[in-house]
């Protein structure tokens, strides 16, 4: 009989505790896992799900715009209904929130919707007081939108409140100049805001190829998205009548109805009680872990955002499983973070996989760089001038492709194939070996001289 609770105490039901939590338990070990929000995570809840179904709904916009090309007689006064769209993509996540719970159900994981803390090595307190020992505990806490400390911060939302907003904003302002940013100033601008993204640095998309970025920025601008460069917050100033004055340095203040600080993420681990119980942890508060997910304390091990290593849904999903296969299932195994594929669902959509053109410079000396810049079969016909760009980046010394970076309709869903051959080492003759599939998009990836 062991002499803890359990064998396996995770804090946090995202999608990587979840992951850990039912393999553990299929693999026979005692599980429980405790949520303070919501099962599901960031991902389910308040992240990549809800987000993607507005992305769909935005789609619309142009899409109706465009039927009329393709012999649609759409009437001209389509309204658009926020309300509606907001509640069905609530209710999904709801249902999917009720999936997750299901399948930890199945696999006898005990579920605690309560906060807990670290008191120990091998112990956790619940909100409640009570405490529950473990052989080994897992941190699975994700992260937290980070807003700056400024004057009327408290005025501003994040991407935790921004799918239950009672109306949509006419005016929007966005703070930052990452992924969450351009995802969301597409959103609103297809859904009529008007949108203003403010950046305190000079680019947006950080890590993306900078071409790729310089043609989102492009075609943001067209379709009437506003940005401002240089010019960090100073404050939000509310006025009488309910709306927003944006005060920013080095420009106008900027008027709005709703501003989103989306500036970044960082690891949910203030008051778990991790430093005390002797587990370090980095200068954003992300838990240091080897390979195998261990921190420095050898009982508690972390998987996902909370980790601070790549913040992606399957990256975590993929920590979750290695650590239960190799803790519990007797196969060690470790996960391998060359080539992971990204995406940024912004309007048109960018993914990517490998080396910017930029970090195979600075890594390789010698690199070859194909490009297609062309309008989707799709845009001609509907008279839009919005243009896609592929790129790929090769080895010299090795014909390797190491690099794909799209930009333009189905972009992500485009390269999730292309990735595994970038992952497998592919060779850009391999490529040019491929039968080209006509008409799409996609056959671009195969005719690059």
């Amino acid at each position: 009989m062991s002499k803890f609770d359990y064998d396996l105490f995770v804090i946090g039901a995202g999608s990587g505790g979840v992951r850990a939590s039912r393999v553990a338990a299929s693999h026979g070990a005692r599980v429980a896992v405790a949520e303070e929000h919501r099962v599901g995570g960031t991902c389910v809840i308040r992240g990549c799900v809800p987000k993607k179904l507005l992305v769909y709904g935005a789609h619309f916009a142009e899409d109706l715009k465009d039927a009329r090309h393709f012999g649609w007689d759409v009437p001209p006064d389509c309204r658009f209904d926020w309300a509606r769209l907001r509640d069905n993509v609530l209710a999904e996540v709801t249902r999917l929130e009720g999936l997750y719970g299901q399948t930890l159900d199945n696999h006898q994981v005990e579920v605690f919707k309560t906060r807990a803390t670290v008191a120990g090595p091998q112990t956790v307190r619940l909100a409640d007081g009570r405490e529950l020992t473990a052989g080994r505990i897992l941190i699975a806490t994700g992260g937290w939108p980070f807003v700056p400390d400024f004057p009327g911060s408290e005025h501003a939302i994040t991407s935790n409140e921004v799918f239950h907003l009672e109306t949509l904003p006419q005016r929007v302002v966005i703070a930052g100049g990452g992924y969450i940013a351009n995802e969301f100033a597409g959103i609103f601008n297809e859904f009529g805001s008007k949108v203003t993204i403010v950046n305190r640095g000079d680019a947006i998309l950080r890590g993306y190829d900078e071409q790729i970025r310089d043609r989102l920025l492009q075609i943001s601008m067209t379709k009437g998205i506003e940005f401002r460069f240089n010019a960090p917050f100073q404050s939000i100033e509310k006025q009488a009548d309910g709306s927003l004055m944006v005060h920013l340095a080095n420009c106008d203040p900027i008027p709005a109805d709703a501003v989103l600080v989306a500036t970044g993420r960082v690891p949910n681990t203030r008051g778990l009680g991790l430093e005390e119980a002797g587990v370090e942890l980095d200068a954003d508060g992300a838990v240091k872990v080897d390979e195998a997910n261990r921190s420095s304390v050898p009982s508690i091990y972390a998987v996902g955002d909370v980790t601070n290593r790549i913040q992606l849904t399957p990256v975590a999903i993929r920590e979750g499983q290695a650590f239960a296969d190799s803790v519990f299932g007797g196969k060690p195994t470790t996960v391998d973070y060359a080539n992971v594929p990204s995406a940024v669902f912004s309007h048109p959509p960018i993914g990517a996989v490998g080396m910017t053109e930029a970090e195979a410079r600075n890594k390789l000396g010698s690199i070859r760089v194909y490009t297609s810049d062309f309008r989707a079969m799709k845009n001609v016909l509907a008279g839009r001038n919005e243009r896609a760009l592929y790129k790929m980046v090769v080895n010299e010394a090795t014909d390797q492709v190491v690099g794909l970076h799209l930009i333009g309709p189905d972009a992500p869903e485009i390269l999730q194939a292309a990735a595994v051959a970038v992952k497998a080492g592919l060779t850009k003759a391999d490529f040019d070996a491929t039968v080209a599939l006509h008409p799409s998009m996609a056959e671009e990836l195969v005719l690059l001289k």
